[in-house]
């Protein structure tokens, strides 16, 4: 996507795996990337790690605090001027709101829901109505937000997760909604559904000690027409795809990069 060049991006979560990932990408195609964490050390070694492919930059950020968002977002204007792109990638799960297999949903610890919810939901509603209202200001700019198959069915384990995902893509279509209708049809707001890649926060219910699928895999697997997990890498192109002006009649989108297992019913 060559019309990213010279682009200036937010990426929250930019310290962690996804956001790092795809603030490689960003850099690699010439965007000037500002990557936003709530801890110094993670912005520090993002930086050391993209510094040399191109323009990367960093701030401590909360965005579960307006003020904190608000606070980075007059640095960001005063120094590059606009903001061409936000990438919501800040996100996660925790222990107390995953449910074990011996588990039932009445055990779930309930501060823990709470917290999913709140970094999964309003971790990116929050940056879209700081950051937007630099686009609606200036009239353009593009928003990915990132949703989950966990939104599609029923997934097991996850409640806490799911339902904040769920809400991210309605509130991705609603503002994809009033954005177009109220400010410009040059300011668009999707969001991309992953399947299954195995990271961090998942590798310990996908991955067996002795290197072999769990249950869970092999369950996942047979609902995947690919027959295989994603590689992170593999979320670069659609996200770039739709920060380009090649997506400029794309909005309020949820699309799933899931080896077809939103598609797939089984049989």
């Amino acid at each position: 996507m060559s019309n990213l060049n010279g682009k200036v991006a937010i990426v929250t979560g930019g310290g962690g795996v996804l956001g790092g990932n795809i603030s490689k990408s960003l850099v690699e195609a010439g965007v000037r990337v500002i990557i936003l964490d709530v801890r110094q050390e993670n912005i520090d070694k993002r930086i050391d790690e993209l510094k040399s492919l191109g323009e990367i930059s960093g701030f401590i950020c909360n965005v579960l605090d307006i003020d904190s968002l608000n606070g980075v977002k007059d640095k960001i204007v005063e120094k590059w001027g606009k903001i061409d792109m936000l990438i919501n990638a800040a996100g996660g799960n925790l222990p107390g709101a995953t449910l074990a297999e011996d588990q039932d949903v009445f055990d779930m610890k309930v501060s823990d829901l709470n917290r999913v919810i709140d970094l999964n939901m309003y971790g990116s509603v929050y940056p879209c109505l700081v950051f937007g209202k630099v686009m609606a200001d200036q009239k353009y700019g593009s928003i990915v937000n990132v949703s989950s198959m966990a939104t599609y069915s029923a997934i097991t384990r996850v409640p806490g997760y799911s339902m904040a995902k769920t809400a991210i893509n309605i509130f991705t279509q609603w503002m994809a909604m009033e954005m177009a209708l109220k400010f410009s049809d040059k300011i668009r707001v999707n969001a991309i559904a992953p399947g299954f890649f195995i990271g961090d926060q998942n590798r310990g219910v996908l991955i067996n000690p002795d290197g072999s699928y769990t249950n869970r895999s092999i369950k996942v697997l047979g609902r995947t027409p690919m027959k295989r997990f994603g590689d992170i890498s593999e979320l670069n192109g659609i996200v770039k795809f739709l920060c380009s002006d090649e997506a400029g009649f794309i909005t309020g989108a949820v699309i799933p990069v899931d080896g077809g297992f939103s598609s797939f019913s089984g049989v």
